[in-house]
């Protein structure tokens, strides 16, 4: 019975330290296992912050675009559209008076024979790769045109530019440029005749005018490049455009003076028009609709200084300035071409 006893013990014993080594066991489990758990948070915790920065930064990009459709919508609130840009085209072809392609529109108490003129002979030579044969500037230097070719003006639009490469002495160079190439030797001076006054600006230009004479008697022909400028009764303002070629032009007028009305100082304005009309047929015979009808009126317009002056207008202060370039290049060309012929 005794032995009975110790083997119960035995196995009680047995048991005992089974349970305590599995006791023993869990309280000295490895510590690094709460690392490994703290591991898988921290991950778990990095990704959530992925997450957010990564949802920061769509929120943040949203909110930089709503800023900036907001600023957009602040400048152009400030930027106050003024009115609206009308495009047009000024057919020559209705002109009450024309002959052989030169349309004109007469302004005088004249009777004009655009036959007896286109006609006439002139009565100076150009000779090419000589002394100055052409001078070319601006009494209304100052005036320009758009960058943009939007369908309407903004407070802030200026028709006035010192910037020689926005305003009419842009142009002038374009058509030197032209001439010079063809041989004919031309000068351009880009006086700002009318800044900073506008006033008198005419009598200004006359005295650079003479002052080029005076200094090259070899001078035939004077031009002075303008720009026009129409603008509706409501305020809204018109461009007058054309194509050529599949490329927007701004059209283009020859303004000629004549002894009528109140002008008396302008006998031989009739020398000037034979020059004008042969150059108004020249450019419709090659870039047909760019030249409005000419425009002949009871002015002066310094013209009187030479029997070779003519007065071009280019556009309107809304045409862009890439369609005025293009129609002084096509002027240039038509100005070359009429004037090698006088050799």
């Amino acid at each position: 019975m005794k032995s009975g006893i110790l083997k119960i013990i035995g196995v009680n014993l047995v048991v005992f330290s089974l349970l305590f080594l599995c006791v023993f066991s869990v309280l000295l489990r490895p510590l690094d296992s709460p690392i490994i758990i703290e591991s898988e948070n921290l991950n778990f915790v990095n990704i959530s912050t992925e997450k957010k920065e990564e949802t920061q930064e769509i929120t943040s990009s949203k909110s930089e675009t709503a800023n900036e459709q907001k600023e957009e919508a602040v400048e152009t609130s400030a930027e106050a559209i003024k009115g609206k840009i009308i495009t047009q085209y000024n057919s020559p072809y209705l002109a009450k008076d024309s002959y052989n392609k030169v349309y004109l529109k007469n302004n005088t108490s004249l009777d004009i024979s655009i036959k007896k003129y286109l006609e006439g002979q002139i009565n100076f030579k150009v000779q090419k790769n000589a002394d100055p044969k052409v001078l070319i500037l601006h009494t209304h230097a100052t005036e320009t045109f758009k960058t943009d070719d939007k369908d309407y003006f903004t407070e802030s639009f200026s028709s006035r530019s010192q910037d020689n490469t926005k305003n009419m002495v842009s142009v002038g160079k374009i058509v030197a440029e032209k001439l010079n190439s063809a041989g004919i030797v031309t000068l351009h001076d880009t006086t700002l005749h009318d800044y900073p006054s506008y006033s008198k600006s005419y009598s200004r230009s006359a005295e650079t005018v003479n002052s080029y004479l005076k200094k090259y008697p070899s001078i035939k022909v004077v031009l002075d490049l303008h720009r026009d400028a129409v603008t509706k009764e409501n305020g809204d303002k018109v461009k007058l455009q054309t194509e050529i070629n599949g490329k927007k032009a701004a059209q283009v007028m020859l303004v000629q003076g004549s002894q009528s009305g109140a002008v008396t100082n302008f006998p031989k304005w009739e020398e000037n028009f034979k020059l004008a009309v042969k150059l108004q047929q020249t450019i419709e015979k090659n870039y047909p609709t760019l030249a409005r009808p000419l425009m002949l009126m009871s002015k002066n317009y310094n013209q009187s200084l030479t029997t070779g002056s003519l007065l071009i207008e280019f556009g309107t202060d809304v045409n862009t300035l890439e369609e005025v370039h293009y129609s002084a290049e096509m002027v240039g060309d038509c100005l070359a071409e009429l004037l090698t012929s006088l050799q």
